[in-house]
């Protein structure tokens, strides 16, 4: 893997963007020197014309480029014909329609005559998942793989006759049994399964296609794209095909934010995204704000006031494709708290911040200041021009560090590990410090922009305590904190939820449940709850969470443990209560503690 780890991101504390070539999606020109294109997912029922056309007006009214809609089975893809006229004739036909195909290839035939674009699942074209082990000859597997050619090559024909688009999108919870069995639930799996399907469009000369390589775990998104694009330069220079990057099933509010700006901000800043989509579980509409904001924050986040060209840096010590904590020796305070080693990643705030939070935060609170910036063994250094911390003292970026956050912490810790020196890193979100006061405010631009950078860097193992100060509201400012550390998968303070989208496949209104489990499970500290609106990513992406409420059939919830599922067929009125039931069977319930500080209540201090 060491060969692959040099061809990516050789400029790695320099934003430059990846070389792509260019594709078509109708009207939309994707990759080479074209801006990063803003798409979304209706979540209309495909049936309804009308309703997919209402919602179509909200996204384009916000600035989407490109409007994806599921069309589950042939006579939803024939549909598409209805809704692309319905779109030319209320003066949406400039935006491309693309249809998401899942299990069916002759709805992907289908849906190719009407629209621009047709997105493909590898894990479940012409494919299947039932979690079955199967031990694969090379003769075997051979086998398999021309059935697939067989399956797949009309769409690519069809495509290539009428000039549509394909995006191969692969997703880590529907990678096929015979990708599982071969390569395991792996970025390297999702990799191969997406290079398969390209090898049999190339074979046809069929280049207008980008990949796609989704997860709602942030770690294993950005593992695996860059992945990908490591594979893709080991393949040819002829390979640079775009890359539409998500992370899917990041949720709701301001945790769905901050999931994707982890994922999808951290790839950008890295040079990686020729289009984008937030999946929240919202209307669709408000996922293109949040997409503009990942974009628009790239010329600030990547900027650097010397030429990096010329400084002479250690080698990259990031593990780009195995997630793995950048080794530091345990340093105990004063307060008994201990930073580094293996040790949770804490959360600092400045005196000022905790003079204003102390007197609101119960003692039984999870969300809290760990310890306070003037009181630290602070050791500040300009990684550019490195100066070694003495013993015992805890590392940090200078404000007068020429570089932008994410590259000068990115130096700091390869300069580090070069010396052989494991002093604990505290890690800033900007190297802006406060000039003058400013009326605490709390920002969406900041929760933005601070998760980009600290998820960023997490996911890369670099960290050992983080300190917010973009945000100037100091009850949101350690709620983000928190935040940003169980997204990025560094701590679990609260329960964390796996909730997709939703779109035409849904099969319960996904916003009101989620907000009905959320009200009777959100205090179960460190349980894992997915929610999901039908069976394409559930069982898969649910293979972490603790337990599944599944869309079944129409009105009918399942329910699982994993990604096993234990109870079937419940009517949707019970189906929360029986979720409830569920977690107090297995001993994972507990009784909300009327007494403890929520944080909802934290994030209005100001």
């Amino acid at each position: 893997m060491h060969k692959v780890k040099q061809l990516i991101l050789t400029h790695w504390i320099e934003t430059r963007r990846r070389v792509t070539r260019e594709i078509i999606v109708g009207s939309v020109r994707m990759g080479g020197d074209n801006p990063i294109v803003v798409q979304s997912m209706l979540t209309s029922d495909t049936m309804d014309t009308a309703a997919c056309l209402r919602e179509a007006i909200l996204l384009a009214e916000a600035g989407c480029q490109i409007i994806r809609i599921t069309a589950p089975t042939r006579k939803d893809a024939a549909n598409l014909e209805n809704i692309r006229r319905a779109f030319n004739e209320n003066g949406l036909g400039h935006i491309p329609i693309v249809a998401d195909i899942h299990f069916k290839p002759d709805a992907a035939l289908e849906a190719a005559k009407w629209v621009e674009g047709v997105r493909v699942n590898p894990g479940n074209y012409a494919d299947k998942k039932k979690f079955a082990v199967i031990e694969y000859t090379d003769e075997e597997y051979a086998a398999e793989l021309a059935r697939i050619e067989e399956a797949f090559t009309p769409l690519v024909l069809l495509c290539k006759q009428l000039g549509r688009a394909m995006r191969i999108g692969t997703n880590h919870g529907s990678l096929s049994d015979r990708i599982m069995n071969r390569y395991g639930d792996t970025p390297l799996g999702m990799v191969e399964s997406a290079l398969e399907f390209a090898r049999i469009a190339r074979k046809h000369d069929f280049h207008n296609f980008n990949f796609s390589m989704k997860s709602s775990n942030p770690k294993v998104m950005i593992a695996a794209y860059r992945l990908l694009v490591a594979k893709l330069e080991e393949a040819g220079p002829d390979w640079n095909y775009p890359i539409h990057t998500g992370v899917t099933e990041a949720g709701e509010g301001e945790d769905g934010r901050i999931k994707s700006a982890i994922g999808i901000g951290s790839l950008l800043q890295d040079g990686i995204g020729d289009t984008i989509r937030v999946s929240l579980t919202e209307d669709a509409h408000h996922e293109i704000p949040v997409c503009k904001r990942l974009i628009a924050q790239i010329p600030e986040l990547s900027r650097n006031s010397i030429d990096v060209s010329k400084l002479t840096a250690p080698a990259d010590p990031r593990n780009l494709f195995d997630y793995q904590r950048h080794p530091t020796q345990p340093l105990t305070l004063p307060n008994g708290l201990t930073l580094g080693g293996d040790k949770t990643v804490a959360v600092v705030v400045t005196r000022a911040h905790y003079d204003a939070l102390a007197p609101r935060i119960s003692p039984k609170a999870d969300v809290k200041p760990e310890a306070i910036l003037e009181d630290l063994p602070l050791h500040e250094t300009d990684p550019v021009q490195f100066t070694p911390p003495p013993p015992n003292t805890i590392v940090a970026v200078s404000d007068t560090c020429p570089l932008n956050p994410i590259a000068a912490h990115r130096l700091l810790a390869a300069c580090m590990r070069s010396a052989g020196l494991k002093n604990p890193i505290l890690l800033k979100d900007t190297l802006t410090p406060l000039s003058q006061p400013i009326p605490p405010k709390k920002s969406p631009d900041a929760l933005i922009a601070s998760a980009t950078v600290l998820g960023s860097l997490l996911c890369d193992g670099i960290g050992d305590a983080i300190l917010i100060r973009r945000e100037t509201a100091p009850g949101a400012a350690l709620q983000l904190a928190y935040n940003i550390l169980q997204a990025a998968g560094c701590r679990s303070f609260k329960t964390d939820y796996v909730a997709c989208p939703s779109c035409g496949r849904t099969l319960f209104n996904l916003q009101t449940v989620t907000a009905r489990i959320k009200a009777r499970t959100s205090h179960l500290k460190g349980v894992k709850i997915a929610v999901m609106g039908c069976i394409v990513n559930g069982p898969g992406e649910m293979a972490d969470a603790d337990f599944g409420y599944v869309g079944g059939a129409p009105g009918k919830i399942n329910l699982y443990i994993g990604k096993t599922p234990v109870k079937f067929n419940i009517p949707e009125d019970e189906a929360v209560e029986r979720l409830v039931d569920l977690i107090r069977e297995n001993g994972k319930w507990v009784d909300p503690d009327p007494e403890a500080q929520s944080a909802p209540q934290l994030a209005a201090v100001n």
